[in-house]
């Protein structure tokens, strides 16, 4: 990863001194061109990604289901690990969106940009159950303390 990212700042310091040498009217091809690069590495890198996840699901399903996971002794809720990597992946993809929306319509642009972020991150995570299934799940366990609390008064 640190060879790619070695070659992305070259390719930004490559697009930053075209700018310098042509100048401002031939700003928004070289963001562009440069956009269109960065979002190329993120295209093979989520393929990359999501062939080993599919590659996973297939042996996972040759190998038959297993039980559900309960939370860990430490508390960490099964699947942080999917939230964890969707809101990199998205804060990543933030950068490209944010210049772009700039850009293309100023502050309104990156208010947009950003409010499709959040909206995005936060449909994934009432859809995974995220806070709102743990917050259930600790106020059933509230609860049924106290009902056993109760009992034993």
């Amino acid at each position: 990863m640190e060879a790619r990212d070695h070659e992305l700042k070259k390719d930004l310091a490559a697009t930053l001194q075209a700018r310098g040498e042509l100048g401002p009217e031939y700003e928004s091809a070289l963001i562009d061109s440069f956009l269109e690069k960065v979002e190329q590495r993120l295209d093979t890198t989520m393929d990359r990604r999501v062939r080993r996840h599919l590659a996973e699901q297939q042996m996972a399903a040759a190998r038959g289901p297993r039980p559900a996971r309960p939370p860990t002794e430490s508390g960490a809720v099964p699947g942080f690990g999917e939230r964890f990597g969707f809101g990199v992946v998205s804060l990543v993809l933030a950068v490209p969106l944010s210049a772009i929306g700039v850009v293309n319509a100023g502050i309104g642009g990156l208010v947009v940009a950003w409010t499709g972020i959040v909206g995005v991150n936060a449909v994934h995570a009432a859809r995974n159950g995220g806070l709102f299934r743990q917050r259930g799940r600790e106020r059933d366990q509230d609860r049924e303390r106290r009902a056993a609390s109760e009992w034993q008064d």
